[in-house]
C-alpha cells in the first residue's frame, strides 16, 4: 500500500505518519513511499490504541508539570509518621493508592500497599505528585531527639575531642554471612547461639585489630526487622554491605543500600562465601552496577570490594584494614569528648528474669560511670548499678563507642531512645509502661467498614523490644482475607497470670517468642481455654498466625460458563460414562469441568469432564474452534447433536481480599 494512501485512511499527513511510525516499532525509513499489505493492516489494527496512549502520556506531561510548577505554598500539607504504610500514605495524602505505586515504581521501589516506606521516600513521592509532605509532631519530636547526639556533640570544645573507635553497621540480605563475618572476625560463635542461624535481635560487639578498637553493629537481615535496620545506620560511621558471591543482588541487598545511601554512610562491599563452588564474583560486580549503581574500583568506580569467605576466613584481614583507612580518611567525623557527660543510643533492651529491665546503649560521647543516673528522653529512669562489656565482663566506665549493658533501670527503654546522664524529670514510671506491657488496641477503619468480619485477638510476649516490635510489624503485613488480626496488648519477658486473665476476657491467644510460660500457668491457661503458643523462630510464629487466617476465611463455591461443546460423535458409552467428540463453539475446554447436557434448549443432565484429548494428546485445555474428544462421568444420555456447558468451580471469599 502506497504511504500517502495509508495517512488518508488514518487522517494525519504523511510526515507525520513517517514520524510516528518509528514509536510503534515500524521503522520503514522516512524516504519509503509503499509498505506490504500486512503491514499495512497491522498499522491500521494498532493505530487507534497507539494514538490514545500518546494522548494519555502527553496529558501525564502536562500534569507533571502543573504540578512541577505549582507554587510550594499552594501544595496540600500532610504530615505522616517516620514510618508509614503506602495505603495510609495514599489515605493520609488523598491520592489513589495506583498512583503512589507508580510513583514508587519510578524511583525503583518496588513494594506492596500493606509495606512501609519511610519518611524521606513519601517526601520525595509526595513532592512528585504535588503534596508537602512533613513528619508529625509527635515523630518530629522523636527526631529531635536523634538529632540530640549531633547537637551535643557540635557544642563541645574541639581541644577537648579526641579520637574515638569506628562504629560499623553491617547490612544486607538475609542468610547473605553476616553473623558469619562478625564471628570470623571476633572468632565467637554468635550463629551456633542464635535459632535457625538467623539474628533475631540487634547486637554491637568490639574488636581490636592493629592495637585499635572496632565497634560493630550487627543488624538483622530478614524484612522483619526493617525498623531495626534504620535505627542501626542512626549510630553507625562505616557500613559493610555483605552481598553473597553465590547469589547476588537481593530485595534486602537493595534495601540495606537504600537506607545506606539515606544514611549517608561511607560503605565497603564484602562480597561473601567465595569458597562455593558456583560463586561468581564478576557477575556479582556486574549486578551491584547494573540493580544498584555501585561501581567497584575495579570497574572505574570508587567504592571498594572485598571478596571474602567468613567460613574459611579469606579476606577478613584485608577487609579490617580497609575499614581501618576508612576510618582513617572519616578521622574528623570520627571525635568525641570523653570528661562529657555521657550520651549515647539505646542498642536493645529487654527484661531480665535476675536482673530487670536491661539495655545495651552505644555511648557516642562523654564517659558513663558506675553509679550514674540516667534518664531518658528527659525522664528520670534509675541509677547504674554495674556495667557489662560486649563479653559480659563486669566494666566500671564506658567510653565514647563503647557498647555496654546497663543494669539498675527502673523501666525498659524503647529502642532508639537517647540515654543521658543526668536526674532529668521525676514521675511515675507506671505512666510509661505498666508490667512492660503497652496497650495496642485501636479501632481500625476495616472494623469500621466491616464489623461483622471474623478476628483473631493476639497477645504478643517477646524477650526484646527489637523482636516485638518485628512480630507486631511482619502480622500487619499479612494479607488478611477479611480477617481482622488485632495485637490487644504487647509486652516484654515471660507470660504471667495478668496475661493469661487479659486473654481470657479478650477472647485472645498468646503467643511467647523466646519467652517462657510456667507449668502452673500453663495449667491456668488450660482451665480457662486459653491457648498459649511459645516459639523461637520467627517465621514459625508468623505461620502460626497464617494458619490461623485460612481457618476463619471460608470461601463460597460458585459456577461459572467456561465454554460450550457441540457433540459431533459417540465414541463409546460405558455404564456410567461416555467417551464423545465434539468442537467449541464458545469459551474454552478445561478438563475437570462439571458438565451440563442440553437438548434443543432443555436441560437433560449433567455430569463430570475426567479428561480431556486433541490430536490423540492428553491436553489440560482446547481453544474456541478447535475438535477435542472427553470423557463424560455421569449418566450416559449424550447424543451427536447435544450441546455441552463446560463449567468451572471457583472460589469466592465472603470477605474482602
Amino acid at each position: 500500500m502506497n504511504i500517502t494512501e495509508l495517512a488518508r485512511l488514518l487522517r494525519v499527513t504523511p510526515q507525520e505518519l513517517h514520524d510516528k511510525l518509528p514509536l510503534m516499532g515500524f521503522d520503514i525509513g522516512q524516504k519509503a513511499i509503499k509498505v506490504d499489505n500486512r503491514t499495512a493492516n497491522q498499522i491500521l489494527k494498532m493505530w487507534p490504541s497507539f494514538i490514545r496512549r500518546l494522548q494519555q502520556a502527553e496529558e501525564r506531561q502536562k500534569a507533571e508539570a502543573a504540578i512541577k510548577n505549582m507554587d510550594p505554598s499552594l501544595r496540600p500539607e500532610v504530615a505522616v509518621p517516620a514510618f508509614v504504610t503506602v495505603k495510609n500514605f495514599a489515605a493520609l495524602s488523598n491520592l489513589p493508592i495506583n498512583k503512589i505505586l507508580g510513583e514508587l515504581m519510578k524511583n525503583g521501589i518496588f513494594t506492596s500497599l500493606n509495606e512501609k516506606i519511610d519518611f524521606e521516600t513519601a517526601m520525595i513521592i509526595g513532592a512528585d505528585l504535588g503534596v508537602t509532605v512533613i513528619l508529625a509532631p509527635a515523630e518530629a519530636e522523636s527526631a529531635d531527639q536523634v538529632n540530640k547526639v549531633r547537637d551535643v556533640l557540635a557544642g563541645q570544645e574541639k581541644a577537648q575531642m579526641i579520637q574515638r573507635p569506628p562504629v560499623v553497621v553491617v547490612m544486607g540480605h538475609v542468610d547473605h554471612g553476616k553473623t558469619k563475618l562478625l564471628d570470623a572476625i571476633r572468632s565467637t560463635d554468635v550463629v551456633a547461639r542464635e535459632a535457625g542461624g538467623i539474628t533475631q535481635s540487634i547486637g554491637a560487639y568490639q574488636i581490636k585489630k592493629n592495637d585499635r578498637l572496632i565497634t560493630f553493629v550487627d543488624t538483622p537481615g530478614h524484612e522483619a526487622f526493617t525498623a531495626m535496620r534504620n535505627r542501626g545506620t542512626k549510630v553507625a560511621d562505616i557500613a559493610i554491605l555483605v552481598v553473597a558471591a553465590d547469589d547476588g543482588v537481593k530485595p534486602q541487598t537493595t534495601e540495606a543500600y537504600r537506607i545506606i545511601e539515606a544514611a549517608h554512610l561511607p560503605f565497603i562491599v564484602a562480597i561473601n562465601k567465595i569458597d562455593k563452588p558456583d560463586a561468581n564474583i564478576e557477575k556479582t560486580k556486574q549486578e551491584l552496577a547494573s540493580q544498584l549503581n555501585i561501581l567497584v574500583e575495579e570497574w572505574g568506580g570508587k567504592i571498594v570490594a572485598c571478596p571474602i569467605s567468613a567460613k574459611t576466613g579469606t579476606g577478613i584481614e584485608e577487609l579490617l584494614n580497609i575499614l581501618l583507612l576508612t576510618a582513617d580518611m572519616e578521622a574528623e567525623n570520627l571525635k568525641a569528648n570523653p570528661d562529657a557527660p555521657a550520651v549515647g543510643t539505646i542498642i536493645d533492651s529487654r527484661l531480665d528474669k535476675g536482673e530487670g529491665p536491661v539495655a545495651t546503649v552505644l555511648i557516642q560521647n562523654g564517659t558513663l560511670h558506675v553509679g550514674d543516673a540516667v534518664c531518658f528522653n528527659h525522664v528520670h529512669c534509675g541509677k547504674v548499678r554495674s556495667l557489662k562489656d560486649h563479653a559480659g565482663k563486669n566494666v566500671l566506665q564506658a567510653l565514647p563507642s563503647m557498647p555496654v549493658k546497663i543494669i539498675g533501670l527502673k523501666v525498659a527503654p524503647q529502642v532508639g531512645d537517647i540515654l543521658e546522664v543526668g536526674e532529668g524529670e521525676k514521675i511515675k514510671l507506671t505512666k510509661l509502661r505498666a508490667n512492660g506491657v503497652e496497650q495496642v488496641a485501636k479501632i481500625t477503619e476495616e472494623e469500621v467498614d466491616n464489623p461483622n468480619a471474623p478476628k483473631i485477638n493476639l497477645i504478643i510476649k517477646a524477650d526484646t523490644l527489637g523482636s516485638c516490635e518485628a512480630i507486631e510489624s511482619s502480622i500487619s503485613k499479612l494479607d488478611t482475607q477479611g480477617v481482622r488480626v488485632k495485637i490487644i496488648a504487647k509486652g516484654l519477658g515471660n507470660i504471667i497470670e495478668s496475661d493469661v486473665l487479659r486473654a481470657e476476657s479478650a477472647g485472645a491467644k498468646i503467643l511467647g517468642f523466646t519467652v517462657k510460660a510456667p507449668g502452673n500457668l500453663l495449667q491456668l491457661a488450660q482451665s480457662k481455654n486459653v491457648p498459649i503458643k511459645l516459639y523461637k523462630i520467627i517465621y514459625e510464629l508468623i505461620n502460626q498466625v497464617k494458619a490461623d487466617i485460612a481457618e476463619l476465611v471460608k470461601p463460597e463455591i460458585v459456577q461459572e460458563e467456561a465454554g460450550k461443546l457441540k457433540v459431533l460423535a459417540i465414541f463409546r458409552t460405558e455404564h456410567k460414562a461416555q467417551i464423545v467428540g465434539g468442537k467449541v463453539i464458545t469459551g474454552s475446554a478445561k478438563k475437570d469441568s462439571l458438565v451440563e447436557i442440553w437438548r434443543d434448549g432443555k436441560f437433560i443432565d449433567s455430569g463430570r469432564m475426567v479428561s480431556l484429548q486433541a490430536g490423540k494428546q492428553d491436553v489440560s485445555e482446547v481453544s474456541l474452534g478447535q475438535e477435542c474428544a472427553l470423557k463424560y462421568e455421569g449418566q450416559p444420555v449424550i447424543v451427536v447433536g447435544d450441546e455441552l456447558v463446560l463449567l468451572q468451580e471457583i472460589k469466592i471469599f465472603k470477605h474482602k481480599q
